[in-house]
């Protein structure tokens, strides 16, 4: 792993990026080449926001075909280079360094990997790592100890005359039964238990939204361009509801 100082040697040619990006973020990674030295490799940014950033794999794959992948790297455009806490999960989760770097003042921060999982309320959306099933990982993790498997998507996936069905094609390998399909009818909201997960689709043509039921009628989520939060298992959601899903664990229990 390279160390900080290994990384100021790059900040140049990421700045000159974020600059050339600006008002977008800029993304790119950082390789370490057969002599030793580093090199900055641009790629670009597939978010469909500004102030967020989605390396494209085919650049990083290119990169990575001329040395070690060391570090990742992108710009905040007029605020602080401090990791947020979409950041900090994506830290944790590619297990090297980060250099963010400010549009246009020039400075920066340089994050080593360490463990971490945003509070589960009042999450800024950021779609594949703050999203409605980054929260249900998450949830499932920590009140359950159930890891659950991530899995690449890109925004607007729930549109796609291809797919990916993401939901319906892999509750089933996550442990996932569907005990309820359908919206939520009177009888349907009696079968709900705690941690079940309410399946729905909502203005697309396949599910695309996930909310964990915490119990009493009372779910938690994650919608688009929202804030994470607990809510109440209203009408709205109940008639765009398409499934009630159970982990097989706590089936298992209940027949204990």
């Amino acid at each position: 792993m390279s160390t900080p100082a290994d990384l100021t040697s790059v900040l140049p040619m990421i700045q000159l990026h974020a600059d050339a990006e600006a008002p977008r973020e800029c993304c790119g990674v950082v390789v370490r080449l057969a002599d030793g030295s580093l090199r900055y490799a641009p790629c670009r940014n597939l978010s469909h926001v500004e102030d967020q950033f989605t390396i494209d794999p085919e650049d990083a794959a290119q990169a990575e075909d001329d040395g070690e992948i060391v570090a990742y790297a992108h710009s905040h455009v007029y605020r602080s280079p401090q990791p947020t806490d979409a950041d900090r999960a994506g830290i944790a989760k590619h297990g090297l360094p980060w250099v963010i770097v400010n549009h246009p003042v020039g400075s920066y921060t340089i994050t080593e990997p360490a463990p971490f999982i945003a509070p589960l309320v009042g999450r800024v959306f950021v779609h594949g790592v703050h999203d409605c099933y980054g929260l249900v990982r998450d949830y499932y993790a920590q009140e359950l100890g159930i890891a659950l498997n991530d899995y690449p998507r890109r925004f607007g996936w729930w549109d796609s005359a291809d797919g990916p069905d993401l939901y319906r094609e892999n509750f089933g390998h996550e442990g996932f039964v569907e005990i309820h399909h359908g919206m939520l009818t009177s009888a349907a909201l009696a079968l709900l238990q705690p941690h079940d997960l309410v399946l729905m689709r909502i203005r697309a043509r396949r599910d695309n939204h996930m909310a964990v039921h915490l119990g009493g009628g009372v779910i938690l989520h994650h919608l688009v361009d929202q804030l994470s939060r607990r809510e109440t298992l209203q009408e709205h959601y109940q008639r765009r509801a398409t499934a009630i899903l159970r982990h097989r664990s706590l089936i298992e229990q209940e027949n204990t």
